[in-house]
């Protein structure tokens, strides 16, 4: 799909088909019937369940797991906000495609493809402390490349980014839609120094001054603030949505680039789990607004799909359990 208007993007994110209750309903009753105490496995058998509303089917599979990384250069660095050059953006993008990164390893334990996908590298976005970071059709092209890339015979996504400066849009985004002082959403994201960090902020607080009129809208602060990459995910997530695959989210920027849908539709991200909560300052703030609890806390601040990816193990121990633990009845156990 194509978008050829901010108001087609936002029709399809308000017209967002349902899970399958009665799916989950059927994991919820076999699980009640596993050989372990009801409710024993905690999360193991919420994520179950949540495999099978959004695959539709109450013995999910895993056959098909992909991992995509989008790659997005900002015009914000130009404000100082990263430790590192642009030009690594392009650098880890080959480095990707070598396989010498972490996420090559952590996809291929997890059984998992990888697709590395860069966006008009060679031109970042504008700087929005001075413009719109995109205009609208840079953004609706962004976001449709996003959606193209997921096709429907996936089980299971996982996506991330590769930026460099990228947490200073992220945090942007989360000020713009959820308020609250600058400071608690922005962090030091490559290891910026305190000089870097008050940068930051200052670059933030003038993107939201300068672009304060399109506040009110969800795609418009996604558009003046964001990067390709993080559109280019929320498109992704959205073609999940609509092809019924279930997703796991990376880190802050990669919760950052999902939250207009959050704001847009009020079960927009059910079909979403938030994989880990990262170090950068403003991540946990960001997943409690969204209502998504992380899987993991690890310390992790990468990007590029790691914690996504690695979460990947804990759902296919999940789905393991979930379809080859014995009933009592099969392995002759007392029930209570």
């Amino acid at each position: 799909m194509t978008f050829h208007s901010l108001d087609e993007l936002r029709a399809a994110c308000r017209e967002l088909p349902a899970g399958d209750d009665a799916a989950a309903a059927a994991v919820a009753s076999r699980q009640d019937t596993l050989t372990k105490p009801q409710g024993s496995l905690g999360r193991l058998e919420e994520i179950a369940a949540w495999l099978a509303r959004w695959q539709r089917c109450a013995m999910p599979k895993l056959d098909r797991v992909k991992v995509f990384v989008f790659a997005g250069n900002h015009g914000v660095t130009a404000q100082g906000v990263s430790a590192f050059p642009s030009e690594v953006t392009v650098q880890m993008v080959a480095n990707f495609s070598s396989g010498g990164a972490a996420i090559n390893q952590l996809a291929r334990i997890a059984g998992a493809d990888l697709a590395v996908i860069p966006l008009d590298l060679d031109h970042p976005t504008g700087d929005f402390t001075q413009a719109p970071a995109m205009d609208t059709q840079a953004f609706l092209a962004a976001v449709s490349a996003g959606y193209e890339a997921v096709s429907g015979d996936l089980d299971l996504i996982c996506l991330g980014e590769m930026g460099i400066g990228n947490t200073t849009p992220a945090a942007a985004i989360s000020a713009a839609l959820f308020g609250g002082d600058v400071r608690q959403w922005t962090g030091r994201g490559t290891g910026v120094d305190d000089a870097g960090l008050n940068r930051k902020v200052a670059a933030i607080e003038a993107g939201l001054k300068r672009h304060a009129t399109a506040l009110a809208d969800p795609l418009a602060v996604a558009a003046a603030l964001g990067g390709r990459e993080l559109a280019a995910i929320l498109g992704a997530t959205l073609a999940a949505r609509h092809r019924n695959i279930p997703v796991l989210l990376d880190g802050f920027v990669c919760s950052a680039a999902v939250a207009p849908l959050g704001r847009l539709h009020p079960t927009g991200l059910s079909h979403a789990i938030a994989a880990h909560v990262s170090a950068e300052a403003g991540h946990r703030h960001l997943l409690e607004a969204l209502s998504l609890p992380p899987l993991l806390d690890l310390g992790m601040r990468l990007g590029e799909a790691s914690g996504a990816c690695l979460a990947v193990n804990l759902v296919r121990s999940a789905l393991e359990c979930h379809q080859r633990m014995a009933s009592f009845a099969e392995a002759g156990v007392s029930e209570k």
